[in-house]
């Protein structure tokens, strides 16, 4: 298959081929493209070869489910059997934009799209290109992060042509994402609001519009049989080609640490790296010391986690380091994606 390339911005946006990937989708074909959060891979939702073709093109297992990504709020109700008020008020809140909610699907979406569930997650982002992709594929398009599955997810086109070259009809270069990291994901189907996936729309968010709500802390082992109810909570996730591993503690204890560990791998002739922060950048001495921004905004270091991921991928680095972050706000969504890129290795001093 040959994939076409084509680029644009939100400001202007190539409507011709934007109608083309349009047709692509409305014909069961697969585009990359950009959202505020990561580069998504998108099929027909409504189309069950479609959601199997995306599960074929990123390795995905068919069980992970997917999220239908929509471009009107009166679209939801077509797809999902009922709309419970605090659904209403989040959506009021927060779309368009970075959150995915949980719903009991109509019999309209597939179970191929759904992994089998009788839930849907829907999302509805605000990125100006997404919105006329969708509206242009049809309405209701489904999309994980275009990246095989298990590696870093895409905030930059160049790295869904890396992951998906001659497996997708088309990718769409938007630039570089605004967040880069996933939508949060909130379940809606039980008594009570739960969180299953962190994102950057945080726990006190979702709280100071619909109240008390739950995180879903459990990570499932990859051996269960039990069926993951959202994306990402089964398998590993965000993997960088190396080892990766968490480093928790005081500040000086961590240094000193990564740095006695990264002299040993570099001695054994492994190519290392370092995730940390500005606060801290000048202090290793990694083949690759990179930082994801200040702890002062936890927001630059959401944006640039993925994207280090990839650089260290890039530049071949075999053994990887990462100081911690805070496990509140968007701290939470950070270390919920650094812990499964690590595969849980966390070395806590």
């Amino acid at each position: 298959m040959r994939t076409e390339y084509v680029s644009m911005t939100e400001d202007s946006i190539d409507l011709k081929a934007i109608e083309r990937a349009g047709s692509i989708l409305k014909d069961g074909g697969l585009v990359a493209f950009p959202t505020e959060t990561v580069y998504g891979l998108g099929g027909d939702a409504l189309n069950p070869q479609s959601s199997m073709k995306i599960y074929a093109a990123k390795g995905r297992p068919s069980d992970n489910p997917l999220i239908v990504h929509i471009c009107r709020i009166e679209d939801l109700y077509e797809i999902v059997r009922e709309v419970p008020e605090e659904a209403r008020r989040l959506a009021d809140a927060f779309w368009p934009g970075p959150m995915t909610m949980i719903f009991y699907k109509s019999g309209r979406v597939p179970y191929e799209t759904t992994g089998g569930l009788e839930t849907v997650a829907v999302r509805f982002p605000s990125n100006k290109i997404a919105k006329a992709l969708i509206e242009a594929g049809g309405g209701f398009v489904a999309a994980p992060s275009a990246n095989r599955s298990g590696r870093p997810s895409p905030t930059m086109a160049q790295y869904c042509r890396e992951d998906l070259d001659g497996r997708v009809e088309m990718i769409i270069d938007g630039g570089q994402v605004g967040i880069g990291l996933e939508s949060s994901i909130i379940d809606l189907t039980d008594k009570k609001p739960t969180i299953l996936r962190p994102g950057y729309i945080t726990k006190e968010m979702f709280e100071s519009v619909v109240g008390g709500v739950d995180v879903d802390h459990t990570i499932i082992d990859p051996s269960s049989k039990e069926v993951p109810k959202a994306p990402g909570m089964k398998y590993r996730h965000y993997a960088p080609k190396g080892d990766l591993t968490i480093v928790e503690g005081e500040r000086e204890k961590v240094v000193n640490y990564i740095n006695e560990k990264t002299a040993q791998a570099r001695s054994r002739g492994e190519k290392t790296g370092v995730i940390c922060t500005d606060e801290t950048k000048d202090r290793y001495n990694a083949d690759a010391v990179k930082s994801v921004g200040t702890r002062k905004d936890e927001e630059t270091v959401a944006h640039e986690l993925f994207h280090v991921l990839r650089e260290f991928d890039d530049e071949n680095v075999t053994v990887m380091y990462s100081e911690s972050f805070d496990s509140e706000g968007i701290g939470m969504a950070i270390m919920n994606r650094l812990k499964k890129a690590a595969g849980q290795q966390i070395v806590r001093l």
